[in-house]
């Protein structure tokens, strides 16, 4: 019994110890103050106007170098939950011994709400909301609120602080859901943030931050360079295992082609290991600069087979008030309809968008048939109406609410007819003959449509969920065996993956513009690849091939249209239906 109790004692002993080893990490020497190094000055503020965060308040510190000079632009690197890592002794060394540029230090805390009755409640803490929330929200509130916010102060001698706006120029940093909120401002406004450093972060499941792995494998790669830091005795509790959580996303940036670092140990949840390190990050975060750090080339097949190296995205117009409709013909010209000024866009030889002398009657849907006309829905008259190639119009459906139409091989035309965001919504199909027919009802908004290569399937999006639904056409034109068929990925701040317009290319992929950008499906209905637009414009709405070969997507954009060359072509409803190959499951 005795020899029993001392095991006992001795097991409980070693898991307790391997549990919550003695953390002791070597100084680096830029962590400690040195003689004749010049020191730079913390300030300290308060905000408590932000609009993006209504009713916090919280404290925040600026660093600011000796080598400071207003009139060059600064570098900047802001951390999460205040100053940490000694980071201005850090910073004081580093950048004397040009180790780094000079500077400028933010460090800024959560917000808080303050209570109404102090005395009989707490404040309302922001930390989780702010920091381990997905979406843009925390990046726009440094961005358009803190930042300005800094650069109205001034040093205690007087110089006003002048941040850069170069995103290259720009880090941020921090700890466990401080790690997470940078990670997240960098991923959302690569433009802003190109260097991010994560120390035990909370990429697990708290608000989200679990899908990073995932997400950063499908995403076209982003200019970023990130350092990452946890060690193997971390938290596994309710929310995940932190450990693994950063190995995962390791991999995935890996994969993915990032320029990422990674010092793995076997501390705890805490911030030893991440002091210790800090300087070692700032000078890799920091390296080669001010060279651009470089998007890398991911190992994402889809990316691979679909993407070329060196192509991104080529403004094709601007100043449109809600642009839809893509649409091309059998010589790959393209048109786009701008809805609310009844006007329809034709894209010239010299790539330039001229508008059409005609009323397009608020054309929404766009489609060409194998006859050669152009097929438009009309909001205004509530038509389908058809133009030859001299503009004619011809009316061959009325009394027809519709959104978005598409037109097969055979003459037939199919058009979603939503009634509001919660009502059923209608497919119609109209046949060459000028025939109604009504073949489903029930999805929630159902907007854009498109036929696989072989036109024997019917792709609808369901714009107030997050699925993509599959239909078999039957040979008289109806449709059976309806399925939730696509998963698209929805984005934090959202309930619905707000999928629009939507193609197919040869291959049978599928082309899905949502509000986080174009999803694209395998022909299994599984989002293999991302493709963001650029973050000035608004959310897509449709999508097309066009140009000679049908190899240029173009794609629309509140009051945009982009274009980007791809290495596949578009599969052309119009065109005869095309057998692809059978997809890897």
């Amino acid at each position: 019994m005795k020899y029993l109790l001392l095991l006992s004692t001795i097991l409980c002993t070693l898991y307790s110890s391997a549990q919550a080893p003695t953390e002791t990490y070597p100084d680096d020497p830029a962590s400690l103050e040195q003689s004749g190094v010049p020191k730079g000055e913390v300030l300290k503020f308060t905000f408590e106007n932000s609009k993006i965060f209504p009713g916090t308040w919280r404290e925040y510190w600026v660093y600011v170098p000796a080598q400071y000079r207003p009139g060059q632009p600064t570098c900047v690197y802001v951390n999460q939950d205040g100053i940490q890592w000694k980071a201005p002794v850090v910073f004081d060394n580093l950048i004397h011994k040009k180790e780094m540029p000079v500077t400028i230090g933010v460090f800024v805390m959560p917000g808080k709400v303050r209570t109404a009755n102090p005395d009989a409640a707490l404040d309302r803490f922001n930390r989780s909301f702010e920091y381990d929330g997905l979406g843009d929200a925390y990046a726009r509130f440094i961005l358009e609120e803190l930042l300005p916010e800094v650069e109205k102060q001034k040093t205690s001698d007087g110089r006003a602080i002048r941040l850069s706006q170069n995103g290259n120029d720009r880090a941020i940093g921090g700890s466990s859901s401080g790690a997470v909120c940078a990670f997240t401002a960098a991923w959302e406004r690569p433009d802003a943030f190109s260097r991010v450093f994560s120390t035990i972060g909370t990429y697990v499941g708290l608000r989200g931050a679990d899908r990073y792995p995932t997400l950063v494998r499908k995403y076209d790669p982003k200019p970023l360079r990130v350092f990452l830091q946890d060690g193997a005795n971390d938290l596994n509790i309710y929310g995940g295992d932190w450990w693994m959580a950063n190995q995962s996303l390791e991999r995935s940036l890996t994969f993915a082609g990032y320029d990422v670092k990674h010092v793995w140990g076997e501390g705890g949840h805490n911030g030893k290991h991440g002091t210790a390190l800090f300087p070692e990050a700032m000078r890799w975060l920091w390296k080669d600069w001010p060279k651009p750090i470089q998007a890398g080339t991911s190992k994402n097949q889809t990316l691979t087979d679909i993407l070329i190296p060196g192509e991104d995205w080529q403004l094709v117009g601007e100043g449109y008030t809600f642009t839809e409709g893509p649409a091309a013909n059998a010589k790959g010209e393209m048109v786009f309809q701008d809805i609310p000024n009844a006007k329809t866009y034709k894209i010239g030889s010299d790539g330039k968008p001229v508008a059409m002398p005609l009323d397009s009657k608020k054309a929404t849907g766009t489609s060409y048939g194998p006859d050669g006309r152009r097929y438009t829905v009309s909001m205004t008259t509530k038509q389908l109406l058809a133009y030859d190639a001299a503009d004619a119009e011809k009316a061959l459906a009325s009394d027809l609410v519709g959104n978005d139409l598409t037109v097969a091989n055979n003459g037939n035309v199919y058009v979603t007819s939503p009634d509001g965001r919660e009502n059923p919504s209608k497919l119609i199909l109209i046949r060459p003959s000028g025939e109604k027919v009504v073949v489903d009802e029930g999805l929630k908004f159902a907007n854009g449509l498109t036929l696989s290569p072989d036109q024997t399937q019917l792709y609808v999006t369901e714009s107030a969920t997050h699925w993509v639904w599959a239909f078999q056409i039957q040979p008289d034109g109806t449709l059976a065996h309806r399925q939730r068929y696509g998963y698209l990925h929805v984005p934090d701040t959202e309930e619905n993956a707000w999928s629009d317009g939507l193609k197919c290319d040869r291959d049978g992929r599928i082309y899905v513009t949502s509000r986080i950008g174009i999803q694209i499906l395998d022909q299994a209905g599984r989002v293999q690849a991302i493709l963001p637009v650029p973050k000035s414009s608004r959310q897509t709405s449709n999508v097309a091939f066009g140009g000679p070969n049908s190899d240029i997507l173009y794609v629309t954009a509140g009051d945009k249209v982009f274009r980007r060359k791809l290495k596949v072509r578009g599969a052309q409803t119009w065109d005869k239906p095309m057998k692809p190959a059978t997809p890897r499951l």
